[in-house]
C-alpha cells in the first residue's frame, strides 16, 4: 500500500505504516460519522487495530481494558470533554506517556493554552486534508513526555490563569477510578524530534488554490485568467476530473463549480464531495446560467456557500472570492498560531529546565574553586576580600537558582513543606546587615524591633529557613528601594500565637497596582522591575501557612506589610 502524501522522519513513507499496523489507537468523538471518517483516515494510514469511545468517560473505560498507542480525541463532547479526558491521563501514573492528539475546532486561545499546559502531544485544527492528517499523527507519535512523572490537573489549571471552566460534568467517582487504575502499556517513541520553525523565522505560506470546474474551455480560460495572479488556479472539465483533484492530497481550498454539464451534472459532484472525508469541508461557489430559485435553493442545500450567475461580473466575483480566502487564511493562521504557542511553551520549559538544573552544577563548582583558592596562605588582603565577594556573589546566585525552583513547586502546588523551627529573629538582623552597605548611599536606617524582655529564643516561627531567608530579603530590599533618602525602614516581631512581623517605610504604593499588588506581573515601571517579587512574596508565607496584607497611606505618606507564620 502506498502513503504519498504522508512524509515519515526516517525519510521512509513506509516506516510510518509500519509503526500504524503494530499499534492500537483509540479514536474519541459524541460524534458517529467523525469517528469513522478519522477512522477511515487511520486505515488509510495503515492502522489495522482502531477501538472507538463516544466521550472521555468511555475512553477511560477503553484504556483500563485496552493497551493504547495513542489517542485521537474531539475537544467539545458530553460527560467528559477531550480537555478532561487528556488531564485525567497525564495525572495517572500508567497512562502519563501515552501521545495524545486533540482534533478541535476550538478558536478560543485561552482555551487552547489549557490544552497545551495539560499536556497534549499535537493540536489538529479542523477542517483539514488528509495529508496534515498524516503529518500530525506521525508527530504525535514521536512526541515524549517532557517530565517523568504525571502532572497535577489542579496545579495545570491554576498555572494557566485562564478564567475558563472544563467546559463538562466534574469528574465522576467511577471515572476517576478508571483512569487511575488504567494499565501501562504505552506507544514505543520515536527517536527523531518533531521539526520546529526557529523562532524569527518567517513562515513560507503558499498561495490559496482554487479549482475552477467547468464544461466550456472558453469560462475555464476566462476565470483561470481573472484569478491566476493572486491564487493558484487548478482546472477540470468534468465532476469526474474535479472528484479526482479534490479527493487527491493537495485539495483547494474553494470550488467555482458550474451546474450544467454532461454526465455528472455540478449538483452530483457537489453531493458526492460532501460524501467524501478529504473533500467534505471545501467550500463551493456554483457559477451558473441557471437563475431560477429552486435551482438556487437545492445549492444551498448541498452546502454551497454562494450561487452566482453567468454572465458573470468579474468585480463582483473577485470581491466575493476574496472576502471568502480571508477565512482560508485564518484557519491557515489558526493552526499555525497554535503550532507556535506549543513550540513556545516547549522552549520555555527548556529555559526553565536550563535555569533550574543545568545550571546549578557550575555554579556549585565555581563556588568550589572559590572556596579553595580563599585557603590558600600567600593571598593579600585585598585578594581575600575580591575572593570574598565573589563567593558571596556566586552564592546569591544558587540560592536564586534553588529559590526558584522551590517557586516553580508552588506555583504547581508540587512542593511539600517540611516544618522546622525557624530563628526568625537572627534571619532578618542577618539580612538587615546586608542591605545595610548597598544602600548606604540613601543614608537609610534599617530598624530590627523586638518585644522588650523577649529573647530571641522565644520569637521562633515554624516553617522553612529558606524560604523566610528568601521571603524578608526580597521583602525588606522592596522597602529600601521604595524609601525616600534619609529615612527609616522598620521591621519588627510581635510575640504571639501566630507570630506577626511588620514592615514599614515612607512612601506610599502607587494607586496603579494597589489592587494587585500580591499578582503575578504587578508593578509600577520601576526600571528593572519585574512584577515578581510581592507575588513571589506571598507565595512563600502561603507556602508556610501563613498570611501577607499590605496597607498604604497617602494621607501618612506611609506603607505597611503585615504577615504572619505559624509559632512555635
Amino acid at each position: 500500500m502506498n502513503f504519498p502524501f504522508v512524509k515519515s522522519s526516517g525519510g521512509d513513507s513506509m516506516a510510518l505504516a509500519t509503526r500504524l499496523k503494530q499499534g492500537t489507537f483509540l479514536v474519541v468523538d459524541d460524534f458517529d460519522s467523525m469517528r469513522k471518517v478519522t477512522i477511515n483516515q487511520l486505515k488509510q494510514l495503515g492502522a489495522t487495530r482502531i477501538i472507538e469511545a463516544m466521550n472521555g468517560a468511555e475512553a477511560l473505560k477503553m484504556l483500563a481494558r485496552h493497551p493504547v498507542t495513542m489517542v485521537l480525541s474531539d475537544w467539545n463532547m458530553p460527560v467528559m470533554s477531550g480537555l478532561e479526558l487528556l488531564l485525567s491521563i497525564r495525572a495517572n501514573e500508567k497512562l502519563f506517556a501515552l501521545p495524545f492528539l486533540m482534533i478541535t475546532a476550538e478558536a478560543e486561545r485561552d482555551r487552547v493554552m489549557m490544552a497545551i499546559q495539560s499536556g497534549v502531544s499535537e493540536l489538529l485544527v479542523k477542517p483539514y486534508t488528509s495529508g496534515r492528517f498524516g503529518e500530525r499523527v506521525e508527530k504525535t507519535l514521536d512526541w515524549k513526555p517532557r517530565q517523568n512523572k504525571p502532572i497535577d490537573p489542579a496545579a495545570v489549571l491554576a498555572g494557566t490563569g485562564a478564567r475558563v471552566s472544563l467546559n463538562g460534568t466534574p469528574l465522576t467517582t467511577e471515572t476517576e477510578s478508571v483512569a487511575r487504575d488504567a494499565p501501562a502499556e504505552l506507544a514505543a517513541q520515536a527517536t527523531a524530534p518533531a521539526q520546529r520553525v526557529a523562532p524569527g523565522v518567517e513562515r513560507v505560506r503558499e498561495r490559496p488554490t482554487i479549482l475552477v470546474v467547468d464544461d466550456t474551455p472558453d469560462n475555464l480560460h476566462l476565470l483561470s485568467q481573472l484569478f491566476k495572479d493572486e491564487y493558484r488556479v487548478k482546472i477540470a472539465h468534468n465532476g469526474e476530473k474535479a472528484l479526482s483533484i479534490c479527493q487527491s492530497d493537495t485539495p483547494p481550498d474553494l470550488i467555482l463549480l458550474d451546474i450544467m454539464m454532461p454526465g455528472m451534472d455540478g449538483f452530483e459532484v457537489a453531493q458526492r464531495l460532501r460524501g467524501h472525508p478529504s473533500s467534505e469541508h471545501i467550500p463551493v461557489i456554483f457559477v451558473t446560467a441557471m437563475t431560477g430559485e429552486d435551482a438556487r435553493l437545492k445549492g444551498m442545500e448541498l452546502g454551497a456557500v454562494d450561487f452566482v450567475t453567468k454572465p458573470i461580473d468579474p468585480v463582483a466575483l473577485t470581491a466575493r472570492v476574496k472576502n471568502f480566502m480571508r477565512y482560508v487564511e485564518l484557519h491557515s493562521q489558526l493552526q499555525a498560531d497554535y503550532d507556535e504557542m506549543m513550540q513556545t511553551e516547549r522552549l520555555k520549559e527548556d529555559v526553565e529546565r536550563i535555569t533550574r538544573h543545568d545550571m546549578k552544577g557550575p555554579l556549585s563548582g565555581v563556588i568550589g574553586l572559590v572556596q579553595s583558592l580563599a585557603d590558600a596562605d600567600n593571598l593579600t588582603e585585598d585578594q581575600k576580600e575580591s575572593i570574598r565577594m565573589i563567593e558571596e556573589t556566586a552564592l546569591q546566585v544558587l540560592d536564586m537558582i534553588n529559590l526558584s525552583n522551590e517557586l516553580f513547586k508552588i506555583e504547581t502546588q508540587r512542593f511539600v513543606l517540611k516544618p522546622q523551627v525557624v530563628t526568625v529573629v537572627q534571619i532578618i538582623r542577618r539580612i538587615a546587615e546586608l542591605l545595610r552597605r548597598p544602600f548606604a548611599v540613601k543614608n537609610l536606617t534599617i530598624a530590627v524591633a523586638t518585644p522588650h524582655g523577649v529573647t530571641d529564643e522565644e520569637l521562633m516561627a515554624i516553617g522553612d529557613s529558606m524560604l523566610c531567608y528568601s521571603l524578608f530579603q526580597n521583602l525588606l530590599k522592596n522597602a529600601c528601594e521604595a524609601a525616600p533618602e534619609n529615612s527609616t525602614v522598620t521591621i519588627t516581631i510581635h510575640r504571639g500565637a501566630p507570630m506577626k512581623i511588620t514592615l514599614e517605610n515612607q512612601g506610599v504604593v502607587p494607586a496603579a497596582i494597589r489592587e494587585t499588588f500580591f499578582e503575578k506581573f504587578a508593578t509600577a515601571d520601576k526600571q528593572g522591575g519585574t512584577g515578581l517579587g510581592t507575588y513571589s512574596a506571598k507565595l512563600l508565607v502561603e507556602a508556610q501557612n501563613g498570611s501577607i496584607a499590605m496597607e498604604t497611606s497617602d494621607a501618612d505618606n506611609r506603607t505597611c506589610i503585615t504577615l504572619t507564620l505559624p509559632a512555635q
